[in-house]
């Protein structure tokens, strides 16, 4: 019983102690280690080349350690209103609008505004098409050619090899919803008189024709999104269309498409549990042409998404310095390699 006795009084001397370094700790002001943040990792490259860049600021700048799950949207999106995500950097608004409202509605998430608000989709041709190109040779070939209302008369230049009697438009991919937006487009517009639709089988053989043809120096009438890494390597020109109006979009879709809301979300425990990342991204915006620029850099020197990260951060300094305090600014500059 003695020796049953001395281990429960040293068990107890010890949980004091405990109690009392705990104690003296909180009077110190030492702070409790930060919680390891969370990001959405989605399965496209800017949205992760988005996440590295915030990762490095907070684990450079304010001292937190990040994770990334990786999945798709709806996926990633539950585990942002349960808590197991903290960070979704590229949430598409329009694209999930149904599980965005409720997850807004019901406080489970946040949404800190517009990563990049000018994300866009349309018709467009090379630069080169209307206006030439001096350093290759280029003469313009279509120099009147601006608005969707030009197409028709110029239906031979973008001659289809395979049906010599109309051009060629490259469309979207089959099954994808622009795909459908596009034959409904052309038949509002008249255009589908003087073109052909055509329809890559894939994104790569999408902007594997457009680059090919670019290439060549030859034209190329079609449809495209960005932010891409082909739009940030191609000089290419949107073929005007009237400006978008839901009225109109809902009855014959003949205007433009209208600009999808790309912005940061956080879990809502987010601002109590790190108030200064909250503020940061809170500040956090780009444009869609950083992001094809840096996306063009990944196909370029076939990096990854992380070194894409330290590229934008190297290049864009003044943007992002904005965005933290200058002490946090000094230290993530200090970590670039």
């Amino acid at each position: 019983m003695t020796k049953e006795r001395n281990h429960i009084i040293k068990a107890g001397v010890i949980v004091f102690a405990i109690a009392i370094m705990l104690l003296a700790v909180s009077s110190l002001g030492v702070a409790a280690p930060k919680k390891t943040l969370v990001f959405a990792d989605l399965n496209w490259d800017s949205a992760q080349v988005h996440s590295r860049i915030a990762a490095f600021i907070i684990e450079n700048g304010y001292g937190y350690k990040t994770e990334y799950i990786p999945g798709g949207t709806i996926p990633l999106w539950a585990g942002l209103t349960r808590g197991d995500v903290d960070i979704n950097m590229e949430c598409w608004v329009d694209n999930q609008q149904e599980a965005y409202d409720k997850g807004i509605a019901a406080g489970k998430v946040i949404d800190l505004g517009s990563n990049f608000p000018d994300s866009w989709q349309g018709w467009l041709v090379p630069t080169y098409v209307v206006k030439g190109d001096s350093k290759r040779g280029i003469k313009p070939m279509a120099p009147g050619l601006k608005s969707i209302d030009d197409m028709p008369k110029y239906w031979k230049l973008f001659k289809d090899a395979e049906d010599p009697s109309k051009g060629r438009f490259y469309s979207c991919i089959p099954g994808w919803e622009c795909e459908k937006i596009n034959k409904k487009k052309f038949k509002a517009y008249g255009l589908d008189k003087h073109y052909n639709i055509f329809l890559p089988g894939s994104d790569a053989a999408l902007n594997g024709s457009m680059a090919a043809a670019y290439k060549k120096g030859e034209p190329w009438f079609g449809y495209y999104w960005a932010p891409t890494w082909v739009l940030g390597k191609l000089d290419m020109t949107p073929i005007e269309e009237p400006p978008y109006d839901k009225k109109l979009w809902d009855a014959s879709y003949a205007c433009a498409y209208p600009s999808v809301r790309v912005n940061i979300v956080v879990n809502s425990g987010m601002q109590e549990r790190a108030p200064e990342i909250f503020a940061f991204l809170k500040k956090y915006e780009t444009t869609q042409a950083m992001a094809n620029k840096f996306l063009a850099y990944m196909q370029d020197k076939k990096a990854n998404t992380q070194a894409a990260a330290v590229w934008f951060l190297k290049n864009y300094q003044e943007l992002w310095s904005g965005w933290v305090p200058e002490n946090v600014a000094k230290k993530v500059k200090a970590a670039l390699p």
